[in-house]
C-alpha cells in the first residue's frame, strides 16, 4: 500500500493519498475520505480510470497519482454536460478523443416506420438465442476485421460488458442475426440491465445498404417491444453518419453526449 502526501490548495490541511489496492486509491483530509479513484480494463483492452472527489484538490492529486502509476495511455468517459468533471480531467493532461451520443430509440413499430420491414430476398432473421455459434463469431470476427482495416475498431461504441479475455462474443443468447442457408450478413446484440441497450447493429461491408440493418433493428425493437419495453437506448459515435441516419430516421432523440478523453 502506498501513501503519498500531498498539499490541498483549498484547506490548510494535507491532502494524503493513499493506493489501497489494485488499481483503487483514496484522497484522505483528516482521515476523512475526499475522493476515490478507480482504474479498470475495458473489454477491448484499454485502461480506463474514474474519480470521484469533494473537491478540486482532491481529484488533481488523485489524477496526478494515478497517472504517475498507471501506464499510457489512460481514458475516462465523462457527460459532456459535467463541464467541472471535463475541466478536471482536462488539467490533467487529458485531451478530448471522441463524442458518441446517446440516443433513446422507440419501440413501437408503427411510431419508428419499422412495422413493413422485411429482410431482402434469401435472407431470414434469427431471433435472439437461436444462431448457430459458428457461424455467429464467424460473422462478428469478420465484421470486426472490416473495420479494424478502415475506420478502426475503437471508433465503434466503447463495449463495457465484461466477456472472457480474447473471446469477441458476450453472450450467444443476446445476438440475433440476419442469414443466408450457408453464412450469416449481420447481427444485432440488445442487452436488458436496467434498460435495453442496443450495443451492436452491424453487417458484412459487401451485404450493406441491402435494408438488413433496418431488418434487424426491426426484429429487435419489435421483440423488446412485445417484452414491454416503450424505449431502448444505444451509442452512436458523432463521425457515424450511417449510424445516425439508420436510428434518426426510425425515430431515435438524442438524449446526452458523452466524451471520451485520453491522456
Amino acid at each position: 500500500m502506498d501513501t503519498k502526501p500531498c498539499t490541498s490548495g483549498l484547506s490548510k490541511n494535507a491532502v494524503m493519498i493513499m493506493r489501497v489496492a489494485d488499481r483503487q486509491w483514496h484522497a484522505l483530509e483528516d482521515d476523512l475520505v475526499v475522493g476515490r479513484g478507480y482504474a479498470e480494463h475495458r473489454p477491448d483492452g484499454r485502461l480506463f480510470v474514474s474519480i470521484d472527489a469533494w473537491h478540486d484538490a482532491a481529484f488533481d492529486r488523485l489524477a496526478e497519482a494515478m497517472s504517475v502509476a498507471l501506464p499510457a495511455p489512460l481514458y475516462t468517459v465523462v457527460d459532456e454536460a459535467d463541464v467541472e468533471l471535463t475541466a478536471g480531467w482536462q488539467r490533467a493532461g487529458f485531451t478530448i478523443r471522441r463524442r458518441e451520443w446517446e440516443y433513446a430509440v422507440p419501440t413501437d413499430p408503427r411510431g419508428s416506420g419499422l412495422d413493413e420491414v422485411q429482410p431482402p430476398p434469401g435472407v431470414t432473421i434469427v431471433p435472439a438465442g437461436q444462431a448457430d455459434e459458428r457461424l455467429l463469431r464467424a460473422v462478428d470476427r469478420a465484421i470486426r476485421d472490416e473495420v479494424e482495416a478502415t475506420i478502426g475498431w475503437q471508433s465503434m461504441p466503447a463495449e463495457v460488458i465484461p466477456r472472457p479475455e480474447g473471446d469477441t462474443i458476450v453472450d450467444l443468447t443476446k445476438y440475433a442475426v440476419a442469414a443466408t442457408p450457408d453464412r450469416y450478413l449481420g447481427l444485432i446484440r440488445v442487452v436488458t440491465v436496467n434498460r435495453p441497450r442496443i450495443g451492436l447493429v452491424a453487417v458484412r461491408a459487401g451485404e450493406q445498404r441491402r435494408g438488413i440493418a433496418r431488418s434487424l433493428l426491426a426484429h429487435a425493437l419489435g421483440t423488446l417491444h412485445n417484452s414491454g419495453f416503450a424505449q431502448a437506448w444505444t451509442e452512436v459515435h458523432e463521425s457515424n453518419r450511417p449510424a445516425t441516419a439508420l436510428f434518426e430516421g426510425i425515430g431515435a432523440r438524442p438524449m446526452s453526449s458523452n466524451l471520451e478523453l485520453v491522456r
